[in-house]
């Protein structure tokens, strides 16, 4: 299959293969999902940053920025290219574990970020403490020094599974309740108008008493298909993937399956295929989601074996709710591997909003 793939986008390049569809303009800009808000003058840290997702939706939400901590060097020249104004410290001086916090005390109203989820995912084989990838402990470290008013720490929702609950017992709440009074709540990506199956846990804990009774979990801003329609009827719809990407009317359109980072598993990959169930979805769907291309010019010219619609890095953005232009640095993989990782922005604005409207209230 990797030979068939190389020689089919030998031919394209070579212009031997005639495009079949016209490039697409998305009908959703994910920047209409979070409209920018004023300054509220509450200062945010973010760990683990990746290419964004929280650090853009907090600064929709109007949270300043104090300062972002990635290990991975693409992912902190993304944020930096973003935002040329922000303090993004990457490589070596983003690794938390080497970090000193105790001079942020006092400055920092908010910290934010979502460890490594590779330990609680099944395909990260769900070691849990076990696995040497997870940093928990170094949120909690960071959180414990810098004493912020409030955190905001999000997962895979397996970490909210009975499997995991003496770890989030005995290394969230146990660690952190002395002070904080914290809530866990289950997100979905489309009740926020993403185009995409994708859950996540969150949780959000308060320094202040008053302000973790005054905190009211983000309500949902849109609705997808009929479901609950009695509750729902009143917000607006989320788009299917196909509408999204401004793609032709086919008589069938759903979310967009979870999708994949393509930093787990095979290095290289450019595919944000997860499973069985997604191909299917993504079959019924005519779009191809192997191969992802760079562009969208390159993506029409490299015509799937089944004619389906090819994705860009761009499209694959749109549909993980971040604006097109968001200048992902690194080779095709690395940006899908930034991507896969990435909190969808309108999650995390619906967050930094409600969080921000707990202090204000």
């Amino acid at each position: 299959m990797s030979v068939q793939s190389r020689e089919a986008k030998l031919r394209a390049i070579q212009g031997e293969v005639e495009p079949l569809h016209e490039i697409n303009v998305p009908k959703l800009d994910p920047y209409d999902l979070m409209p920018q808000r004023e300054s509220n003058r509450l200062r945010a840290l973010s760990l683990f940053s990746g290419g964004g997702g929280l650090d853009l939706g907090f600064d929709r939400a109007g949270f300043s920025h104090v300062a972002s901590y990635e290990i991975l060097g693409h992912a902190a020249e993304t944020l930096k290219r973003a935002r040329p104004n922000w303090v993004v410290n990457g490589n070596q001086d983003g690794d938390v574990t080497s970090a000193k916090w105790t001079s942020l005390s006092g400055e920092v109203d908010i910290v934010h970020g979502g460890p490594p989820c590779q330990p609680f995912s099944i395909a990260g084989r769900q070691k849990g403490a076990d696995d040497t990838r997870d940093m928990w402990p170094e949120l909690v470290r960071c959180i414990r020094a810098v004493k912020p008013r409030a955190f905001v720490a999000e997962n895979v929702p397996a970490l909210a599974s009975k499997k995991f609950a003496p770890y989030v017992q005995s290394q969230i709440i146990d660690m952190l309740s002395y002070r904080y009074h914290i809530k866990m709540l289950m997100l979905r990506a489309e009740d926020f108008g993403v185009p995409q199956i994708r859950r996540r846990v969150v949780f959000v804990g308060f320094a202040r008493k008053k302000d973790a009774v005054r905190f009211v979990p983000p309500a949902a801003t849109h609705r997808w298909g009929d479901s609950q329609l009695e509750f729902t009827e009143n917000l607006e719809r989320c788009m299917g993937a196909r509408e999204a990407l401004g793609l032709p009317d086919i008589g069938f359109d759903a979310l967009s399956p979870t999708i994949r980072s393509s930093l787990t598993g095979p290095r290289h990959t450019t595919s944000i295929l997860n499973s069985v169930a997604a191909q299917r979805t993504f079959e019924a769907l005519q779009i191809w989601p192997n191969g992802v291309a760079a562009t969208r010019e390159k993506a029409r010219a490299y015509v799937a074996n089944n004619g389906h619609f090819r994705l860009s890095v761009q499209d694959v953005a749109v549909l993980q709710g971040f604006p097109e232009d968001w200048p992902f640095d690194g080779a095709t993989y690395m940006q899908l591997g930034q991507l896969g990782n990435a909190v969808p922005p309108p999650m995390g604005y619906a967050v930094a909003s409600s969080v921000a409207a707990a202090f204000e209230a």
